[in-house]
């Protein structure tokens, strides 16, 4: 890509789901669509006797602006697809710009006519969008960008999301000519395998408010993967032949209980497991291999990091710092982590596995909590808690099936950045995590064991600082060292090789484990790659 902007693209911003024809009318009434939302929180202080300090987000539309550049693209009144826009000359369009998808203006009965047109027709108006800006973008000659180099990024809330896979998912001829410009899409809270509501998925039949946009089949008609979900049931797959799953981020939300529509009632009807809408486990995006060898099989897991917060709100997951550090990295930072644990060995209490031997079912369900942090900062990266139901799992059952293999198990992605350093000066990127395995409820034969069990117990725990130096020309090599933290705060002082894997990527394994039993053994296994490469040299 010979584009000197790189990767400060032109963002996109496609906002979710409006219900009612109120709820359309003030969407629609919003010039950024709740995109320039911001939230106030408070944090603890040291001493008890003072209160809280506030902590503030400004909103990403701020943000944006004030870190990076971005700077939105309404002119006296006008946005760009009015023709009264490009009738000033000096209106010009930067590539460092933030432009909204009014895709509800036609609803609105303020804007519009007030009939809603369906996601297909969404994602076609997103289409011409994206070649709207591409005209403006490279008809300024400020920006230095061909036609054929321009790209742009997607941010979506919610049914946004689906609204850009719609678009992405297309085979048709002339979305395909858009897709080729669209550089990366990040997705907050957004429904990739359609809502459960009592855990039923909304039904096809219900047009009411076109609620049915969230039913899984009529899903796979608009995101034309009609044959993923016959194999499987589920409609979460990202063909790999229609967009990359490395280039998509799932932002996940895991905060029920802040999320106020319909009175409460959705996040009751939600329930545990869920943003207040969206439940975590559909949350995320996976990519989906439809021709080539493996055909008709589940490809890469896209990145995903999760955040204790409600799908929309006051304390919702687009206007909160983590959401925005998350976005941030991803679309400008320099450094990818993808985060696994491998289980070479689990080992039951001795009463248990007598029991197992003698011929007795055992089950067990081995959860998986993850907390990271980049340096000197003050939230998480990613943040998955058995408190907050958004743990990964693994089953005893899963693990007996072949005990002799490893299970790797994806956790998360962290994408570091090199601006974002406390010390400029100091060369290394570094981040703090949290691994947790909690002890499960053992059952022998459907019966709970109780025996010396402890609630709340883990099977391992304890944090790991890694701290990596990039390599400062082609053939150099990465620089790694960690140290568990153990009862105290020590710095990264155990070197450790990497394993180059032959396409850029390195790969960290660091031993874990638990002595006596029950307990567990295995690795954490670290994926590190150089993000935004084609950007090196702007």
């Amino acid at each position: 890509m010979a584009n000197k902007n790189a990767p400060f693209h032109p963002i996109i911003y496609v906002r979710g789901y409006a219900m009612t024809p109120g709820e359309i009318d003030e969407t629609t009434a919003d010039p950024f669509c709740g995109f320039n939302l911001g939230s106030t929180v408070y944090r603890a202080v040291p001493e008890k006797e003072r209160q809280p300090r506030k902590f503030i987000f400004e909103s990403p539309v701020i943000r944006l602006a004030s870190d990076f550049g971005y700077q939105d693209v309404y002119e006296e009144g006008y946005d760009i697809l009015d023709p009264e826009w490009e009738a000033d000359p000096d209106n010009k369009v930067p590539s460092r710009a933030i432009i909204i998808f009014r895709y509800y203006d036609e609803a609105s009965r303020l804007l519009g006519i007030g009939q809603t047109p369906n996601i297909s027709q969404f994602a076609d108006k997103l289409r011409l969008l994206i070649l709207r800006v591409r005209e403006l973008v490279c008809k300024n000659p400020a920006n230095g960008i061909g036609e054929d180099d321009f790209r742009c990024h997607l941010v979506a809330h919610s049914m946004g999301g689906l609204v850009c896979r719609a678009l992405l998912q297309n085979p048709a001829a002339e979305f395909r000519a858009a897709v080729k410009h669209v550089d990366k899409l990040f997705t907050y809270a957004t429904p990739h395998n359609g809502i459960e509501m009592v855990g039923v998925n909304i039904p096809k039949w219900l047009d009411m408010n076109d609620m049915k946009n969230f039913n899984r089949d009529y899903m796979a008609e608009y995101l034309n993967i009609k044959d993923a979900f016959k194999a499987t049931g589920r409609v979460d797959w990202l063909p790999e032949d229609s967009f990359p799953s490395e280039r998509v981020f799932c932002m996940v939300g895991s905060n029920r209980m802040d999320y106020e529509a319909a009175l409460g009632m959705s996040r009751t009807f939600a329930g545990h497991g869920s943003d207040g809408l969206v439940r975590i486990e559909n949350a995320a995006l996976h990519g989906w291999r439809r021709s080539g060898k493996n055909k008709g099989s589940a490809g890469d897991s896209c990145a995903k990091a999760f955040a204790y917060r409600a799908h929309s709100g006051f304390f919702g997951i687009v206007n909160s710092e983590e959401a925005f550090q998350n976005l941030t990295r991803f679309l400008f930072g320099d450094i990818r982590v993808d985060l696994w644990v491998d289980v070479e060995q689990i080992r039951l209490p001795k009463p248990v596995q007598d029991e197992a031997q003698a011929g007795r079912k055992v089950s067990a369900l081995y959860q998986f909590e993850i907390l990271a942090s980049p340096r000197g900062k003050l939230w998480y990266l990613t943040r998955r808690t058995a408190e907050e139901d958004s743990v990964a799992c693994l089953s005893h059952e899963e693990w007996m099936q072949a005990p002799a293999q490893r299970q790797a198990l994806y956790l998360s992605s962290v994408f570091l950045a090199n601006r974002a350093r406390v010390n400029p000066r100091r060369r290394s990127l570094a981040y703090s995590m949290t691994l947790g395995v909690r002890v499960p409820d053992y059952e022998v034969d459907r019966r709970l064991w109780v025996n010396e069990h402890y609630e709340g117990g883990y099977l391992f725990r304890d944090s790991i600082i890694l701290e990596m130096v990039p390599p400062k020309a082609d053939g150099d090599a990465w620089q790694v060292k960690y140290a568990w933290q153990g009862s105290g705060v020590s710095k990264a002082d155990t070197a450790i090789d990497a394993k180059l894997l032959g396409d850029s990527r390195m790969e960290v394994c660091v031993p874990f484990g638990s002595s006596g039993s029950p307990g567990m053994q295995g690795q954490l296994r670290f994926i590190v790659s150089l993000w935004n490469k084609e950007a090196a040299g702007n």
